[in-house]
């Protein structure tokens, strides 16, 4: 089986409910890879609202797919050291590893289906019921905003609800989690995530200020490249630390884990060179006692935690619409079951492929 074809595009696709308050699109960049056996597979990087989305395309398109064209797709390894190593002077980081992940996410695709297999199987599968956690609570939401939307999630039997805490004023930010805190009135546990808003000593002040609420985690408390700042704060709060989505490679994840910077660690499959270097982190992480949560694009994060023994939670952020995909997963009972198609499953529909295309 060769390699035949690699097509590629950018969409641009709007966001719903409150999210478009703050994000009104994200972009995805697509890989199609096909054989001569007529097999084919899809893979997309999720780039969050759009910024650089063409330049990830661009490499991609040059870079990569001529390192492709005419290989044997079954062997994945072979080929994610080839295209890691097409241009040593740039790091894969960013758009390279953006580019990277599409492309690494369509063979594995292409193989579980040449297997009929579906991939947390092809890797030797440990669960197809995958719980996830009901993401959110953007910074320009008010508390009647967070508070619907948290219900929403556990009226879908979702245990854990994650909020943004963006607001300058420590304080206010409290007010805010404390309001969710209350109003869930213990149906769900929550997290929050900084987005790397603070420095080591204001993130200090933020966390003392949410112990009582018993968080599963504080997300990005600083720089996701301080891994020094990390190990300060993860040795002076109370909070488990969650960082990774802003990491690209092992090697990254290796330096965090050395430091002990982080309890839950996230890598993103459509960032981190896809789902090769994710599936790596993630058994790094088994090493260490540390569970994994990939970061969002649940819908092709569920393998990598059905297939892993220490995968905890996939992040559900309902926001695209509902042409976009042929068929996804439900959430029941606040867990996703994957099904037996073959493939990671997910395969974007013929009409979002024309209407949201725009390169």
């Amino acid at each position: 089986m060769k390699i035949t074809a690699v097509d590629t595009c950018v969409l641009t696709i709007p966001t719903r409910h409150q999210m478009a308050l703050q994000f009104p699109h994200h972009k995805f960049v697509v890989a199609e890879v096909s054989t001569d056996a007529g097999v084919r597979g899809m893979g997309y990087s999720q780039v969050f609202n759009g910024g650089g989305a063409e330049a990830v395309h661009a490499y991609l398109e040059t870079r990569l797919k001529p390192a492709l064209l005419g290989e044997d797709p079954t062997y994945v390894e072979r080929l994610w050291e080839k295209m890691f190593r097409v241009d040593m002077g740039i790091k894969k980081q960013g758009v390279a590893a953006y580019a990277l992940s599409a492309a690494d996410i369509a063979l594995w695709d292409l193989v579980a289906k040449a297997a009929k297999l579906p991939l947390h199987k092809l890797w030797g599968a440990h669960t197809d019921v995958v719980p996830c956690y009901g993401s959110g609570g953007w910074g320009k939401y008010t508390e009647k905003d967070l508070i619907a939307e948290a219900e929403r999630y556990a009226a879908q039997g979702v245990k854990y609800y994650k909020m943004k805490i963006h607001d300058p004023d420590l304080k206010g930010n409290r007010k805010r989690v404390e309001a969710v805190h209350r109003a869930l009135g213990g149906k769900m546990r929550m997290m929050v995530d900084v987005n790397q808003r603070l420095d080591v000593l204001t993130t200090l002040r933020q966390a003392a200020l949410l112990e009582e609420f018993d968080l599963v985690w504080y997300e990005e408390p600083v720089l996701a490249d301080d891994f020094s700042a990390l190990q300060q704060v993860a040795e002076k709060i109370k909070i488990p630390i969650a960082t990774g989505e802003n990491n690209f490679t092992r090697w990254e994840f290796r330096d965090l884990i050395e430091r002990r910077g982080a309890t839950f660690l996230m890598p993103d499959v459509c960032r981190a060179n896809g789902y090769s270097e994710t599936m790596r982190i993630g058994r790094l992480a088994a090493a260490h006692q540390l569970q994994v949560s990939p970061h969002v694009a649940h819908e092709i994060s569920l393998p990598v935690v059905g297939a892993l023994a220490n995968g905890f939670l996939v992040e559900y952020m309902d926001w695209h619409p509902d042409d976009l995909f042929e068929e996804t997963p439900q959430c029941r009972d606040g867990a996703f079951r994957i099904g037996d198609r073959p493939g990671h499953g997910i395969a974007i529909t013929r009409e979002a492929l024309r209407r949201y295309r725009t390169t």
